[in-house]
C-alpha cells in the first residue's frame, strides 16, 4: 500500500495542511518554510520519532498526523478490512496531547442511510427499505442483517452517501498496534554518519543485508552447512557425554585439567566438569566482519570524502530494498483478550532530506533517476531538496512547494495533481522542450520567473538588469523556446501560484503580411487569455527586443550582436526599455 494523502494539524510550523501524495514526492521551498516539518510529521506517524512539547504549534495542546493509504494488496485489505472504504482505502490518525501519550485511531466509512447502520429491526420495518430484497427468509439474525447490508453496499456503492467517523477505540483494538504495522521506514537525514549504517551488528542497513546473506547461506550453501555441522561435532566431542552414550571421545588434555582441579578440591568432596558452549556461527561471522572501501587506497569509509560516504548510504538502501521480503510479525492482544498475530505490511517508505548533499550535478541527476525508478516499484519515496536536478517538468505532479507567508497561516503547500495539458500535443511539446534544456526545472525554486521567447532575451535582459541595479539572483529567466510555448509555462506557474512576468514581442512590424500579423495577434491573445493577475503579468515589446535596443539585424548571432550593442560605452538605454526591465524585476 502507498500513502495517498497526508493531513497534518498543529505539528511545528504547520497549523492545518493536506498533501496529496504520489509514488515519488519532491518537497521544495525556501529555507525555514516547513519542508522538513512535513517529513517529520510522517516520521511521527510511523513511530520513528516521538513528540515533545516543542512540536505543538503555537499555544496548541493537541496535534495529529493523519494518513490515507491506497493501493492496498490482498494482505492489507484483509488485515485492515474493518476500516476499508468503498474506494479500497484506509484512513488512520495518530494524535497526541501535550504532556501526554500518543494514540492511533482509524476512520470508518459509514453510510448515511439509517437502514444500513442498524443491526436489527422487525421484518415490517425492513420491508420499508431497499434492504428487503437482500434479506433471506421472514426474519434474519444479526449476522444475516450484516451480510445483507454488505451485499447492498457492494452493489450500490457508487450511489450511496458515506460519511467518515473517527473511531474512539484504539486502532485494530489495542494500544500501539499501528506502530510498525504499516510497513518499513528508511530515513536518511541531511547529515548522517555512514559508519552507523556499516556496522555488522545491531539494526544497521549493512547488518540487515549481512543477515539476509547468512540466512541464505544457512539454507542452501553446502560448504557453509558442512562447516556448521563440523563445528557442532567438534563441540560435542569436547564435552563430557552421558554414560549410556558409550565411548568417550574427549581430548585427554581437557580431562587432565578436570582431574587436576578436582584433586586440589578433594577435601571439599567436589568434582569439576568443564563444558564448552558452542559459539553461534552466524554471530561469529558478524563479529569478524568489517567493511573496507578501496578506491585505490584501502581504508575505512570515514577516511573517504563526504560524497562517497553519501553514495554508499544510498547504495546500501537500494540493495536492501531489493531483498526485503517478509516483515516481522507483530503480536497483539485483540479485543477479546486472545492472542493474535498480525503481519506488517510489505510496503516500504523512503524518506530523504536533501539527498543532493556532497554529490556533484551529474551524480545528483543519476541519483534522482534511481529514486524515481525505486518509487515505481512497491516502494514510495519522499524527499526534500534544494536541487533542480531532483525536479522534472515531466513529473510535475510529484512537486510539492512548501511556503510560509506568515506565522499566523503557518506552512502551506502548492501542488498540481490534475492533468496540466489540454491535449497530447501540448504534453509532448513541453516534454521535448524540457528534454532540450532540463535547467528549466529551476522555475519551481524561483521567487519569481521571467518567461522569455528565446536566447536574445536570455542574454540581454539580465545584463540590462545588472546595469540599472535591479538584478536579483532569486529570479529565474526561462527560455520558452518560442512565443507559442509561453502559455504552457504560464499555465504551470498559475497552478503552483509562482509569481511571473511573461515577456514577449508584439511582432507587429509594418513589413509583415496580414497573415503574419494575424498569427502574431493570435499568439498574443493566447498568452493574455491565460494570465492570472494574482501571480503574473505581461511585459510587451512593441515589435521586438532588438528594435527597442536599437538594431534590426543580427542573423544567427543576434544574442552576441545585442550584447555587443548594449555593452558599448556609447550606448544609451532608452527610458521605455529601462522601465520594462524594472517591471520585470519588480
Amino acid at each position: 500500500m502507498k500513502i495517498r494523502k497526508l493531513i497534518i494539524h498543529n505539528w511545528r510550523s504547520i497549523k492545518d495542511l493536506e498533501v496529496t501524495c504520489q509514488d515519488l514526492m519532491v518537497i521544495i521551498g525556501q529555507n525555514n518554510h516547513g519542508k522538513s516539518n512535513i517529513l517529520t510529521a510522517l516520521l511521527f506517524f510511523f513511530g520513528e520519532i516521538s513528540h515533545a512539547d516543542l512540536d505543538f504549534n503555537s499555544n496548541s495542546d493537541e496535534l495529529f498526523a493523519e494518513v490515507v493509504f491506497g493501493d492496498l494488496d490482498q494482505h492489507d485489505e484483509e488485515q485492515f478490512k474493518k476500516y476499508l472504504t468503498s474506494d479500497k482505502e484506509i484512513r488512520v490518525r495518530k494524535s497526541a496531547i501535550k504532556g501526554g501519550p500518543f494514540r492511533y485511531n482509524g476512520y470508518r466509512q459509514l453510510p448515511k442511510d439509517g437502514f444500513l447502520k442498524v443491526e436489527s429491526m422487525n421484518k415490517g420495518e425492513f420491508d420499508q427499505t431497499p434492504l428487503k430484497d437482500y434479506l433471506p427468509g421472514k426474519f434474519s439474525s444479526k449476522k444475516g442483517v450484516q451480510e445483507a447490508q454488505l451485499a447492498y453496499l457492494e452493489k450500490n456503492k457508487d450511489s450511496i452517501d458515506f460519511e467518515y467517523e473517527l473511531e474512539q477505540t484504539n486502532f485494530l483494538g489495542a494500544p500501539n498496534v499501528a506502530q510498525g504495522i504499516f510497513g518499513s521506514i528508511f530515513y536518511v537525514p541531511a547529515v548522517r554518519d555512514v559508519s552507523d549504517e556499516l556496522g555488522a551488528k545491531g539494526n544497521s542497513m549493512f547488518s540487515k543485508l549481512l543477515n539476509n546473506v547468512i540466512n541464505r547461506m544457512s539454507e542452501s550453501n553446502e560448504m557453509y552447512i558442512n562447516m556448521r555441522e563440523s563445528l557442532q561435532v567438534l563441540i560435542k566431542s569436547l564435552n563430557k557425554q552421558p554414560a549410556d552414550v558409550g565411548v568417550q571421545t574427549r581430548p585427554e588434555e581437557i580431562e587432565e585439567l578436570e582431574s587436576a582441579l578436582a584433586a586440589e578440591l578433594a577435601q571439599w568432596n567436589t568434582k569439576i566438569d568443564i563444558e564448552i558452549t558452542p559459539p553461534d556461527i552466524d554471530s561469529v561471522l558478524k563479529v569478524g566482519t568489517n567493511v573496507w572501501v578501496n578506491d585505490g587506497t584501502k581504508t575505512d569509509v570515514n577516511r573517504k570524502g563526504s560524497g562517497l560516504q553519501r553514495a554508499l548510504i544510498f547504495a546500501l538502501i537500494k540493495s536492501w530494498s531489493k531483498v526485503v521480503d517478509e516483515k516481522l510479525d507483530v503480536s497483539i492482544a485483540d479485543l477479546e483478550g486472545q492472542s493474535s498475530t498480525r503481519k506488517a505490511s510489505r510496503s516500504i517508505y523512503f524518506i530523504f532530506e536533501e539527498p543532493e548533499l556532497y554529490l556533484h550535478p551529474h551524480a545528483q541527476r543519476e541519483l534522482f533517476d534511481s529514486l524515481r525508478d525505486l518509487s515505481g516499484t512497491s516502494a514510495q519515496v519522499f524527499l526534500s531538496t534544494h536541487s533542480s536536478s531532483f525536479v522534472s517538468l515531466s513529473h510535475y505532479k510529484s512537486v510539492c512547494i512548501a511556503h510560509k507567508r506568515d506565522e499566523t497561516e503557518g506552512t502551506k503547500v502548492s501542488q498540481c495533481t490534475e492533468d496540466l495539458f489540454a491535449n497530447i500535443d501540448e504534453k509532448k511539446r513541453i516534454n521535448l522542450i524540457y528534454w532540450i534544456n532540463p535547467n528549466r526545472s529551476e522555475l519551481f525554486f524561483a521567487k519569481k520567473v521571467i518567461l522569455t521567447e528565446g536566447p536574445t532575451d536570455m542574454a540581454v535582459i539580465p545584463r540590462l538588469a545588472q546595469d540599472i541595479g535591479v538584478f536579483r539572483h532569486d529570479y529565474t529567466l526561462i527560455d520558452c523556446a518560442g512565443k507559442e510555448n509561453m502559455p504552457l509555462y504560464i499555465h504551470l506557474l498559475n497552478k503552483y501560484q509562482i509569481r511571473y512576468a511573461a515577456v514577449y514581442d508584439k511582432d507587429e512590424h509594418p513589413a509583415k503580411t496580414q497573415k503574419q500579423l494575424d498569427s502574431a495577434k493570435d499568439s498574443t491573445k493566447r498568452i493574455e487569455d491565460v494570465l492570472d493577475s494574482t501571480c503574473g503579468n505581461s511585459v510587451v515589446f512593441e515589435n521586438d527586443l532588438e528594435e527597442e535596443i536599437g538594431f534590426t539585424s543580427g542573423g544567427n548571432q543576434k544574442p552576441y550582436v545585442a550584447l555587443k550593442k548594449i555593452t558599448d560605452s556609447a550606448y544609451v538605454l532608452p527610458s521605455s526599455l529601462e522601465n520594462k526591465i524594472k517591471e520585470m524585476y519588480s
